[in-house]
């Protein structure tokens, strides 16, 4: 395995990209919001194996206060090595210079990030455009 790290969006598939997301499995994300999303973001990261895209993600950050991690996704055959806990890594190194970097896990995730040191917040709060999937997916509590 000759894995190839890239920080710049560039030149990157966007379908290549959707697919990824897709049977990682983060869901369905149209590839060119895709490509706006990850323009509009800071930092980002894309992993290749033998030039297949194997890994993504990306921070939105300010500059100074917050950093959010998020669509952080590893293809399910390089799932297991490393190379998540590597991508998180190298976002929360960009992002170091930041007062708060913020995630959100997918369910059942946390154990996950808490090794990579991130904390439980007891006060975020979130409105989602398709909420019942939120709910359904365990991200939001309806109380």
């Amino acid at each position: 395995m000759e894995l190839t790290w890239i920080y710049s969006s560039e030149n990157v598939d966007w379908e290549e990209l959707s697919a990824l997301y897709r049977v990682a499995p983060l869901g369905q994300k149209d590839p060119a919001d895709l490509k706006i999303a990850f323009a509009n973001s800071m930092f980002k990261c894309f992993v290749y194996d033998s030039g297949t895209l194997v890994a993504a993600g990306r921070a939105l950050a300010d500059g100074r206060d917050c950093s959010y991690i998020c669509d952080v996704a590893v293809l399910p055959s390089h799932q297991g090595l490393g190379i998540g806990k590597e991508v998180v890594s190298q976002l929360v190194n960009f992002s170091k210079d930041h007062k708060k970097i913020i995630l959100y896990a997918a369910a059942g995730k946390e154990p996950f990030y808490r090794k990579l040191g991130f904390k439980r917040m007891t006060t975020a709060m979130a409105i989602f455009k398709n909420e019942a999937q939120a709910l359904a997916n365990g991200v939001i509590a309806d109380d």
